[in-house]
């Protein structure tokens, strides 16, 4: 079995992966902070509680978008798997080509979630992912990663919101039931999630219009990430919320760069 890492700006996503299958998921806080010891720990203990153990994990591949959490992750994965593990990254080879101004300039997030998604759905298709930040990406149907385009954070956009304005109070997201909002916590649900609907709707819609002036029809939309769930309801564009997308890519990366037989 592989284990999948996506070292993401909130969150550390884990997948144990048996061939193509997940047979496993975990999430855990990014903290920069941490010890290789103390990720290692917590995640032997996720995988003990859900009856494995790391003599089970026969390779290991990571994506990262925290630099300064590289070397402590690789770290944990030699000392407590034996394991060098596969970072996505500049000469990996994705089966997807780059068609951007500067490919390394494309997170290994990014190009996870496209390999995913490209695999699973096919091309064209469009990737929202609603992570930290709230990301565009754009998959033809040739297999060409064409752009895309970065938008704040909802979480990150609410917490701005809280902090910048005193009398505003620290809410849970989720949909309220009308737009006129009745009170302060619906009327700031009804602003981020109608809010970020609308923005994610003219993006795709933009995206579309372009696609389609190059001759691709019939494009998908497919969401991932902790909010997207949310947006979905709300944003007739999507089509599909997949939440292990990123780590369902990064396992077809494994075994697209020799590591695994793809018997």
């Amino acid at each position: 079995m592989i284990l999948a890492i996506d070292i993401g700006n909130t969150n550390i996503k884990y997948g144990i992966y048996e061939g193509l299958n997940l047979k496993a998921s975990f999430r855990v806080s990014s903290a920069k902070n941490r010890t290789a010891d103390e990720y290692g720990a917590t995640i032997c203990a996720l995988l003990s509680y859900r009856g494995f153990a790391p003599k089970d994990i026969t390779g290991i591949i990571m994506s990262s978008v925290i630099p300064s959490l590289n070397y402590t992750m690789q770290h944990m994965c030699s000392y407590f798997f034996g394991i060098e593990p596969l970072m996505v990254g500049p000469g990996i080879k994705t089966g997807l080509n780059l068609k951007v101004e500067n490919p390394r300039e494309v997170g290994a997030d990014r190009i996870a979630s496209s390999v995913g998604a490209y695999v699973k759905y096919g091309g064209p298709v469009i990737v929202i992912d609603f992570g930290t930040a709230t990301t565009f990406h754009v998959v033809s149907g040739k297999g060409e990663l064409l752009g895309g385009a970065i938008s704040p954070g909802i979480k990150g956009s609410l917490d701005s919101l809280v902090q910048s304005a005193a009398k505003l109070p620290h809410i849970e997201l989720e949909t309220p039931t009308q737009a006129i909002a009745k009170n302060t916590v619906t009327n700031m649900q009804a602003g981020v999630v109608y809010g970020f609907a609308g923005l994610t709707e003219k993006i795709v819609k933009k995206m579309k219009e372009e696609l389609k002036a190059s001759g691709a029809n019939n494009v998908r939309v497919i969401a991932t990430g902790g909010l997207g769930e949310i947006i979905s309801k709300e944003a007739d564009c999507i089509d599909v919320v997949d939440r292990t997308l990123t780590l369902d890519g990064l396992a077809h990366l494994y075994r697209l760069n020799g590591k695994e037989s793809t018997k």
